[in-house]
């Protein structure tokens, strides 16, 4: 990909999609296990148009690079795994929208790249909010339905082991309670929360390879708990039957179980929070976002010494709790710091990240 001039005509569409953070679930909603996540006020935005020229073209200057797809109305090839411009192309032809005019547009964006903030899933969205209303017969889809077209166009498409916590975060926006099995199950949650800090550890991770050892690891031992008990579940398994494990599996698998077993007690926790008609319990949030945590850096093991020294100096700074926020293994971490969050920023940078203060914000939006 090569630098191509900037948009050629007054834009058509403005589009923007934020990024997220996972509240609760982080590592489950893969597993059949729910999910609670928010999405964020750092967006990425695609001003497009339609052109005569049959091929799809996105200016992308915040990081130097451009995107040039010729099209002839059928199905695009990959000329490399993960081309999510093209997937979102042929997911939509597949539901029937067809493009007799090209498309042109810039992208911009102020969400951490690579970091856990699902800024791929973000732009993702953005991209197929702008096709669907840029097609032949446009149309503006329900929130849930880009998501459900992100999903498909991210992770079937390419049979990434990723779940769809991303795509229905950043699609529908503010705070979700999701579960995706026996069968997609959403609400939109209204807790009157505060300020986050999010703080990017700027350590590269490994996305698929953490999802591979995290996810298949499990799977592999839920696959032979149920050979042993087949009444298993980490739906409905209680964590005093775990115990009945510890001498069949290793340690390194005990402590994995149990960690994603209480990590499911913490969400069911905290959704009783967020859902009190009496109001929000900031401090009782940030405790159990810190108890998440814990799971995930021993349990899970996707924690680093940087973002504990991250978590650790915010939390000393006034912060209410925190965690590791995506995959992990790097990227970003949040705490919940509605009181004074400029003081727990600094000190989130004095231990060498870069920090942001947020807010749960809107899904994707249609602005011009």
């Amino acid at each position: 990909m090569s630098s191509i001039s900037p948009l050629a005509r007054t834009p058509e569409l403005k589009v923007s999609t934020p990024g997220r953070i996972c509240l609760f679930g982080e590592h489950q909603d893969y597993l059949g296990l729910p999910v609670i996540a928010a999405a964020i006020s750092r967006r990425i935005q695609i001003e497009a148009t339609t052109t005569t020229q049959p091929s799809f073209r996105l200016n992308l200057p915040d990081i130097g690079q451009s995107v040039d797809i010729p099209f002839d109305g059928t199905q695009l090839p990959y000329p490399e795994t993960r081309d999510y411009f093209r997937s979102a192309v042929n997911v939509l032809l597949r539901e029937g929208f067809t493009f007799s005019k090209g498309i042109e547009g810039e992208v911009h964006g102020n969400i951490p790249i690579n970091s856990g903030t699902s800024s791929s899933s973000a732009l993702l969205v953005t991209w197929l909010n702008v096709l669907t209303q840029l097609s032949d017969s446009p149309q503006q889809l329900p929130q849930e339905k880009l998501a459900e077209l992100a999903y498909i166009a991210e992770v079937l498409e390419f049979g990434e082991p990723g779940g769809m916590m991303d795509h229905y975060s950043t699609a529908v926006g503010h705070v979700i309670y999701l579960e995706s099995q026996p069968k997609i199950h959403l609400e939109k949650l209204n807790p009157a929360l505060g300020t986050f800090v999010l703080g990017d550890s700027q350590e590269p991770k490994d996305t698929i390879g953490i999802l591979k050892r995290v996810k298949f690891g499990m799977l592999d031992i839920v696959a032979r708990l149920k050979a042993i008990s087949p009444t298993f579940s980490l739906t409905d398994s209680e964590i005093t039957e775990v115990v009945e494990f510890k001498d069949i599996l290793s340690k390194d698998d005990y402590i994995l179980l149990k960690g994603n077993i209480e990590n499911r007690d913490i969400l069911r926790d905290a959704l009783t929070v967020l859902q009190n008609p009496a109001g929000l319990d900031h401090v009782r949030f940030g405790q159990l976002l810190t108890n998440h945590q814990t799971n995930l850096r021993e349990a899970q093991r996707i924690s680093t010494p940087k973002i504990d020294r991250m978590l650790d100096a915010a939390l000393n700074a006034g912060a209410l709790g925190g965690k590791i926020n995506g995959s992990g293994g790097g990227g970003c971490m949040f705490v919940y710091a509605p009181n004074d969050p400029e003081k727990v920023a600094e000190a989130i940078e004095r231990e060498g990240g870069k920090a942001y203060v947020i807010t749960a914000d809107a899904g994707t939006t249609v602005e011009a």
